[in-house]
């Protein structure tokens, strides 16, 4: 516990950068994966395809990998990024593909029918969608959102192999210092432990919320 304590600041400067690369990134891969869920719905053929290409490419390549391409490689093509928006980038491109198919399947479960009797009374796309297609798609597709953005917080470890001073990297450091495994990587399960519970317990109250205004709808 001395140990814990003497470096408890430094742990709690990191967990703190862990919880902003998670929200940041989470929200930016929410909002991109909507806009290629949709684009993959109303978009031309050429469009498709090619999210398709990149939907496989991110989902078929390690998140290591692509934060290595990014920040490591993008001067080679003029993109010098710091570690931050670098590790924030890299989190939201490496989370996009699998929010899109997420919100893709919540999209193909909503009844055909409800659709085509609001175009009949002359709905248009935009209200379509915002009225009917993301409300009903939220219903089946939440515990799947909620699902992969606690695997997203997990993924954010490996944001320190490009120097985010998150809590991975705060770890490392007090395990170099100290040569003390155990208590540092106790330290960083019981952070980790404790944030995937705070969103699995949110994930099931926007469940009960999102029910709820469903049934009162009806």
């Amino acid at each position: 516990m001395e140990l814990i304590v003497h470096y408890g600041p430094a742990l709690l400067r990191g967990f703190g950068m862990t919880v902003l690369c998670w929200l940041v990134g989470t929200a930016c891969s929410v909002v991109l994966g909507l806009v290629i869920a949709l684009a993959q719905r109303y978009g031309p053929a050429p469009l498709r395809w090619l999210l398709v290409g990149y939907i496989e490419a991110i989902r078929g390549t390690p998140f290591l990998v692509q934060l290595y391409v990014l920040y490591y490689g993008g001067p080679a093509l003029g993109l010098r990024l710091d570690a931050l928006p670098a590790g924030l980038i890299g989190l939201s491109i490496y989370g996009s593909p699998y929010f899109a198919e997420i919100f893709r399947s919540g999209f193909n479960g909503v009844a055909l029918g409800q659709i085509e009797a609001a175009r009949t009374i002359g709905m248009s796309e935009f209200a379509i969608v915002r009225r009917i297609l993301l409300p009903l798609a939220m219903v089946s597709a939440l515990p799947a959102l909620v699902n992969f953005a606690i695997i997203l917080t997990k993924e954010t470890v490996v944001l320190s192999t490009i120097t985010v001073p998150e809590l991975r990297y705060q770890v490392d450091r007090m395990i170099t210092e100290t040569f003390r495994y155990f208590e540092a990587t106790l330290a960083l399960a019981l952070f980790f432990w404790g944030l995937v519970e705070l969103v699995s317990r949110l994930g099931r109250w926007l469940e009960g919320r999102v029910t709820h205004y469903m049934i009162e709808r009806r």
